[in-house]
């Protein structure tokens, strides 16, 4: 399968710029994002250090054994908090019907920022120790690129910088700590390790790292090709509501988790971390001013973002997993 390239932004211009350094980041974001739906952004200012002691850990956390992660399970059985065994899930379902289930788990937390008023609070591993700590630390960095990566939306698709301000004064984020096992058995006709599918809500932030079996991504006469990895950036994507928010000004680009060639020797297991964002759950998603007219009038009704976001979730879940 051919590699491509994809986009890369530096944000650090818009970051530490002034206003014709930031329209010029905008207008490279904006591009980026109408032509393949995804970014490589670098510039961050996210401390490598910070990103390499999170996956240290998150690798220590899924080497334990399943009798020790499966206390971290939420007793509903769903993808919203704790931890995911292997099987729980099928992406693939919302595009595809029924699919073989994802060769992935995850230990997921869901609005870290809210903890102290969530009626269901996530669920915090005892082991290891400095887990907490460090998903705490990196949910204030990914709620500050987040903050910059919406001001940077707003430039791209021709609004004030602080348009969506209302929207994000208080978002929905959910982090999400994928590993992909090394795979002892083959796996069954059409089985990957993440299934092709659409993103569902605003921008993607995904870390990803660079073992064998990874992101690939769909253009737009439907062929597949491997993303590549560059060194301490983040892999923005657009969701599902976000193309309906631009009117389909911004795509959201169908992409997948291949498996590892079954022809290497060695470990190919991959830890990715990604975030989830989303306006806020109860506020509604009516096409942006700037991305219709007479001639290309709104192609969706208002949505409200939460309600949206979770009827994509239910429909991904494997309910013979559940059952």
């Amino acid at each position: 399968m051919r590699q491509a390239d994809l986009p890369i932004v530096d944000i650090a211009p818009f970051i530490h710029g002034d206003a014709a350094a930031r329209a010029g980041v905008g207008r490279a974001f904006g591009h980026a994002l109408e032509t393949t739906g995804f970014a490589v952004v670098v510039g961050h200012g996210i401390p490598d250090r910070l990103a390499n002691d999170v996956y240290d850990t998150m690798k220590r956390y899924f080497a334990q054994p399943l009798s020790v992660k499966s206390r971290d399970a939420a007793p509903e059985k769903t993808k919203g908090r704790g931890y995911l065994p292997v099987g729980i899930e099928s992406v693939a379902r919302t595009l595809q019907g029924e699919t073989p289930p994802d060769l992935c788990e995850a230990l997921v937390f869901n609005a870290p920022h809210r903890e102290g008023a969530a009626a269901r609070p996530n669920i915090w591993p005892a082991e290891p120790p400095e887990l907490r700590g460090l998903v705490e630390a990196w949910r204030d960095a990914i709620l500050r690129l987040t903050g910059q990566l919406t001001e940077l939306s707003a430039l791209a698709l021709d609004l004030p910088q602080d348009y969506f301000a209302p929207w994000f004064a208080d978002p929905a984020l959910t982090l999400r700590f994928v590993h992909y096992p090394d795979q002892a058995e083959p796996p069954m006709p059409g089985q990957l390790r993440y299934g092709a599918h659409h993103d569902y809500g605003g921008l993607t932030i995904l870390r990803q790292d660079a073992a064998p079996g990874g992101l690939q991504v769909a253009d737009r006469d439907g062929t597949w090709f491997e993303a590549g990895v560059v060194p301490d950036s983040f892999v923005i994507n657009v969701g599902d509501l976000l193309a309906r928010w631009t009117n389909e000004r911004w795509r959201s680009t169908l992409h997948r988790v291949s498996n590892p060639d079954r022809g290497l020797t060695g470990s190919s297991a991959r830890l990715s971390m990604v975030a989830f964002t989303a306006p806020n759950e109860g506020s509604e998603v009516a096409c942006l001013p700037s991305c219709c007219d007479a001639a290309n009038p709104p192609r969706y009704a208002p949505v409200k973002a939460g309600e949206y976001i979770l009827s994509k979730l239910r429909a991904s879940m494997d309910l013979t997993a559940r059952a």
